[in-house]
């Protein structure tokens, strides 16, 4: 026989507990000791010693002198891994209620007992992330760009070799015939600008990229516009079997609601109504040098418009070049004195800006022309093509950080397709910085038409931004994001709260404390975060204005902690503290026009997802200004509209993003993009 010992740091001042004698080889049930409990405080033993005893039958007693060494070790340190947990965590029954024991090598007689040390091993709680999840990072950001669909007709590009055929798949009558097109075969398809989308009792929403049914009402209201601000919190009795016939909301209303919300729908109203026609759609014309961070600042802004309701598209000459004129391209293909390769890159810019005006033509609203531009005679073409169309704004990058500039260049080589087959990375670095060097040559800044220039902006430590002929609300939202983006690399964690009273009961909203494993939870994360960031001492932890929020929060010490009202829970409005049951039961007809548009889907004096996205806007913008780690411990429904930020997800998607309690989504963003980690620390 042997006796079990415990070991744990203590969290709490005082031990309550009784030891145990269990079988040393075998899973035979233990004999608890008897007598009074023991108190343990400060690692010390309170009262009186005495021997332990324990009754093996009605006659038989066991006496044992016992020797007790507390380390201040804390059960969730002990639990610290996956593994740790399985290996010394056994489910116990020996006071008849769900408890803990923590199996350790038998120490009969032993004065010196020292428990193993279990250090929190993050790897161990790292579960797979979702094949969507933020992993732009992880390939060159050029790639993720628009497919040029002028280069590949009306089949299906599949492959390319180094020589610049491509191979094509052709319907034709139900049959798919496969063969080589060479370069030589291949034209551009335009389709007819003067091709008009618009139907009786539509308005086209250019500003939004959707059509929504035009609202007839009197005419002295005029046009409808749902603002998208959620009404005050009502609050309401979940037991309440009526609900007054004022909070109906009209069915049409409701689903006329465009892609964007708030100030978005109100300037598409008004871009629509009183800007001209090439105002409705915006061309966001990158100019710089290579290597100076154009296709990752085009990444992050297409990503941040898109997020917002605006349907962008990121279009990359670069990859139009690649795919028309093949992969291999020495440095002498970019001099301004080799006409051959000055008519093949104007060719394909040219091919590049005509797939995104048709686009635009077809109801896309912000394009990102992303190439140098570097000449002013390559930007009068762009000018030209787009007159009468879109309304071109010149976004210039420069640096002069010559540091940033060598390791741009270095990530270049890295990651660039046009480097993939050169064997001999000193041979690609020295072809780059000739290409580079043929670029400066002839390099032209901008002074023409309206613009924006970044000047060294990308360090992340000042730097100035210029304005020309700026006008508009979403030329002046650009121009606010591109003011508070940098590139300084830093984890950003978003977690839910633990589990809450409410989560337990099954109901939504409300403002309730965390459950017990809530509890637990809040002490495994103040642990995680310790760990994870023990270095960053300039982290935060922003949590919404909700209790169960902050008390999860609670136990992280050695962080400032902010709290936002804009990270606070979707308001649930009439249905706030109800089950999903409960309303499906009394309000029927709410519960259908959920279920079908859960986006849009506005609750009655409450919110929609949209309306969270508007009110997420300035938190977006806080954290990409943020030059340290943040953790956000928030909300389900709010969570969805963040991640969905960071990893580019379709504004469709967001009410079904699975953001599940007790984990942490890990989101890394540096100049290689935004990759992700998830770490489950309970289930």
């Amino acid at each position: 026989m042997c006796i079990s010992c415990f070991y744990f740091v203590l969290d709490v001042e005082t031990l309550d507990f009784k030891f145990l004698l269990k079988p040393m080889h075998n899973n035979a049930p233990c004999i608890v000791e008897e007598g009074p409990n023991r108190l343990l405080t400060r690692g010390t033993l309170q009262g009186d010693a005495r021997l332990a005893l324990f009754r093996l039958n009605a006659e038989e007693v066991l006496e044992y002198r016992i020797f007790i060494h507390a380390d201040r070790v804390s059960p969730f340190d002990l639990a610290a891994s996956w593994r740790a947990y399985q290996e010394n965590l056994r489910p116990s029954a020996v006071r008849g209620i769900p408890d803990v024991s923590i199996n350790s090598v038998p120490v009969l007689g032993a004065e010196n007992c020292s428990s193993a040390s279990l250090e929190l091993d993050l790897e161990h709680y790292l579960v797979p992330a979702p094949s969507t999840s933020a992993n732009s990072g992880l390939v060159y950001a050029a790639n993720n760009t628009e497919t040029p669909r002028s280069l590949t007709l009306a089949g299906v590009f599949n492959n390319m070799d180094a020589s610049g055929s491509v191979s094509h798949s052709f319907k034709d009558g139900g049959l798919s015939v496969d063969r080589p097109a060479t370069i030589k075969e291949m034209e551009v398809i335009v389709p007819d600008s003067s091709r008009v989308y618009s139907g009786s009792g539509m308005v086209e929403s250019k500003s939004v990229g959707a059509f929504s049914p035009f609202q007839k009402q009197d005419s002295h209201r005029g046009l409808l516009v749902d603002r998208g601000v959620g009404s005050p919190r009502l609050a309401k009795s979940a037991s309440a079997s009526t609900f007054p016939i004022d909070l109906k909301i009209d069915t049409e209303t409701k689903n006329s609601m465009p892609a964007a919300a708030g100030a978005v729908a109100a300037a598409a109203v008004a871009d629509q109504m009183l800007g001209p026609k090439e105002d409705r759609h915006l061309a966001i014309v990158l100019v710089g040098l290579p290597a100076r961070g154009k296709t990752f600042t085009a990444a992050k802004l297409t990503r941040y418009l898109r997020w917002l309701g605006h349907d962008t598209k990121h279009f990359n000459v670069g990859k139009y070049r690649r795919l028309k004129h093949g992969l291999n391209q020495s440095a002498d293909f970019f001099r301004a004195d080799n006409p051959e390769g000055m008519e093949a890159r104007n060719e394909v810019a040219a091919l590049a800006m005509e797939d995104m005006i048709s686009w635009m033509q077809e109801g896309g609203q912000v394009g990102i022309f992303d190439a140098t531009n570097s000449t002013r005679k390559r930007r009068n073409m762009l000018m030209k093509m787009a007159e009468g169309k879109c309304k071109i704004i010149f976004l210039e990058t420069l640096c002069n950080d010559e540091r940033i500039i060598e390791r741009n260049i270095r990530l270049k080589i890295q990651q660039s397709p046009d480097y993939a087959e050169e064997p001999d990375y000193e041979a690609g670095l020295r072809d780059f910085k000739d290409r580079l060097a043929n670029y400066e040559k002839v390099y032209e800044p901008v002074e023409e038409g309206s613009y924006i220039k970044m000047i060294d902006m990308v360090s992340g430590n000042g730097g100035q931004i210029q304005v020309n002929n700026i006008s508009g609300y979403l030329p002046g939202r650009i121009v606010f994001f591109l003011v508070n983006t940098h590139l300084t690399p830093r984890p950003i964690l978003l977690t839910r709260h633990g589990e809450s009273k409410d989560n337990v009961r099954g109901r939504i909203g409300g403002d309730t404390a965390v459950s017990d494993r809530g509890e637990v939870y809040a002490k495994k994360l103040a642990n995680f975060v310790e760990k994870r960031l023990k270095s960053e001492r300039a982290a935060s932890i922003w949590t919404s204005t909700l209790q169960r929020t902050i008390l999860t929060a609670s136990p992280i010490v050695g962080f400032p902690k902010i709290q936002w009202r804009a990270l606070d829970e979707i308001n649930a409005g009439v249905c706030d503290g109800m089950s999903y049951e409960e309303i499906k039961k009394n309000m029927p007809e709410e519960y259908e026009a959920r279920k079908k548009d859960k986006l849009r889907y506005r609750y009655p004096r409450g919110e929609s997802y949209l309306d969270v996205i508007q009110r997420l806007e300035p938190v977006i913008i806080e954290l990409e200004r943020q030059r340290a780690p943040v953790v956000v411990i928030s909300h389900q429904a709010v969570l969805r509209a963040l991640y969905a930020y960071f990893a580019d997800r379709p504004l469709r998607e967001i009410p079904h993003i699975e953001v599940p309690l007790h984990a942490i989504i890990e989101i890394q963003m540096g100049v290689t993009g935004v990759q992700e980690k998830r770490y489950k620390l309970m289930d």
